[in-house]
This record gives structure tokens, sequence and C-alpha cells, in this order.
């Protein structure tokens, strides 16, 4: 039984995912299995995985990376699983590091590293991109030292995440009502799993020397796609809450609040395109999530505004 899974669920990612998997492949940590989950997709994924030897592939035809990773951790093997997205570069000691993390506290759930941004050859950062908004893109750094996360929102990225088997079976599996499905960019799954650590005593970990270098699609450097997933990203955040029992008409007077807030700020950075934007695509994420408040409070049917 190999001590720790690295586990890739990909959907429609043909083109970055040979790389992915090369680099999992090149590890310098000798006892660990590569599993890869084939989420529905419609391209090359299989010929892919099957021209590397030494990969199982797993196919889900369910769309939604919550039930595509849940897919994962049942045909894995290891108590520890490493996720690595499928548009993602581990560094050769990614897995080493994490192992040891786990392998020397107990209490550590989940854990996760630093993450730079790939760029495509021939672009540069636009300079309407906030160090902020950059986060969207997966960049992750905490800082050159390990963080032990009590704040959720700062919890690891997925695209570089880790989590105890042990802990991943206690609360129940990834939640399918949160996480990418398709197109619809739901997320906040990990911030969820977070919380529920904390809750139950568990430690949640920054662990910088477990890098993962991220490649940025050209279709993501553009504004719309921002907003898109801002728009998204509220709608999420009120799925969160929901999940954990704090919808209500307090979400009416967040959401509003922090909608005229983020407004007024990129009002109030006009001379800045970067600072401005950034506040804009908060605003249109909080317009999203009064969106789907308003939908929970008349009583629409689940998922009405994931359409």
């Amino acid at each position: 039984m190999p001590l720790i899974s690295a586990i890739i669920c990909t959907h429609n990612r043909d083109s970055y995912l040979g790389a992915a998997i090369d680099s999992l492949l090149a590890q310098d940590f000798a006892d660990f299995e590569i599993v890869v989950v084939d989420n529905a997709s419609s391209d090359r994924t299989r010929a892919v995985v099957e021209s590397r030897s030494g990969v199982k592939y797993i196919y889900e035809p369910v769309t939604g990376l919550s039930v595509a990773r849940n897919t994962g951790a049942h045909a894995a093997s290891g108590q520890i699983l490493a996720y690595l997205d499928d548009d993602a570069v581990a560094s050769s000691h990614w897995l080493s590091v994490l192992y040891a993390a786990y392998r020397d506290n107990e209490k550590l759930a989940i854990a996760g590293g630093k993450v730079t941004l790939i760029w495509p050859e021939g672009y540069t950062p636009p300079p309407w991109l906030s160090e902020g908004l950059a986060g969207n893109l997966g960049a992750y750094d905490l800082g050159d030292n390990v963080v032990y996360i009590q704040n959720p929102g700062l919890t690891p990225r997925g695209l570089n995440y880790s989590i105890r088997r042990t802990f991943l079976e206690r609360i129940g599996g990834f939640n399918v009502n949160l996480g990418r499905v398709g197109k619809k960019l739901l997320s906040n799954e990990e911030l969820l799993m977070t919380e529920q650590a904390l809750q139950l005593g568990w430690q949640v970990a920054y662990i910088p020397d477990a890098l993962v270098g991220h490649n940025v699609a050209p279709e993501r450097l553009n504004q719309s796609w921002f907003l898109n997933r801002s728009w998204w990203q509220g709608i999420s955040e009120y799925y969160r809450e929901e999940i954990a029992g704090r919808a209500g008409l307090a979400q009416l007077g967040r959401g509003t609040e922090r909608s005229i807030r983020g407004l007024y700020k990129s009002l109030k950075y006009l001379g800045d395109p970067a600072q401005r934007f950034d506040n804009l695509v908060y605003t249109y994420g909080q317009i999203g999530y009064l969106s789907a408040v308003i939908q929970g409070m008349l009583k629409l049917p689940t998922g009405a505004n994931r359409s």
C-alpha cells in the first residue's frame, strides 16, 4: 500500500495533462501511486494517460470536481491524498514535503503549498490585474515559513491540495454541492473543509516548500472571465452558508453592505486600473451572492441559479 496517493482530476485538458502527470512521475519520493480521474472528457485524455506507464486511469461520467475528487479518493490506496490540478506542474519534492508534514503531525488534516503562475508564451500580467485577483488564477503565497491556518479564507488552493483520508472519511467526502461543474465556476469546497477541520480540532497548514506551478490559460486573461468567476464565487458563498446553517435574512444585509462598499472603492480608485477592477470584480460577486440569497428566500428549486 503506497504511503501517499497523487490524484489528478481532469476534464478536457489533454494539452496540459501530460506535463502534470510527468511532474508526478519525476518525484523524488518513491512510495506513492498516481491516479487520474477522467471526469467525462471528450478529448484525448485517456490516450494521454495510457501513453504513460504506472498511472491508474479511472473514468467518472458524472461531471463535477468534488464528484471526481471523491471518486479519486475511493480508487486510491494511500492514507494521504494529494490532489494536483490537470494544468499544474509539481516540483520534484512535492510529495516528499507533504508526506513528511503528515508523518510528523498526527493532527494535520489538510496541507497545501505555494503556487506560482506560469504565463503562456507571449503574455505578461495585464495592468488591470491586482495581486489579489492573481489569486483567482491560482497564485498562493503566505511567505517562506510554515503557517497553520486559522482564517478559512487563507486555506490552501485546490490545485495544490492534500488531505488525510481519515479526516475526509469522517466528514463524508468533498461536498458535491460545491466545486466546479463544467463551466459553472462554483467553489468554496476547500474553504468549507478548512472550517470543518478547525471545528473538529484538526490542523490545516500552508507548507511553502510543497511548490507547484500553475499554467495560466490565455482565455482567462480577459476581464469577463474574472467577472464570471466572481459571480460564481458569490453564489458559492451563499451555498456554503446554507450548508453551514447560516442562511437567512441577515444575508441580504451583508450582501448589500458589501456591494455598496465594493462599488465605492471601485470609484475611489478610478486612477488605479488594478485596484479599480479588483473592487469592481468584488462588487459583481456580491451581486451574484445576493441573487442566490433572493432565490433561496423565494424557495426556488435548489440549483436554479446554477444554470
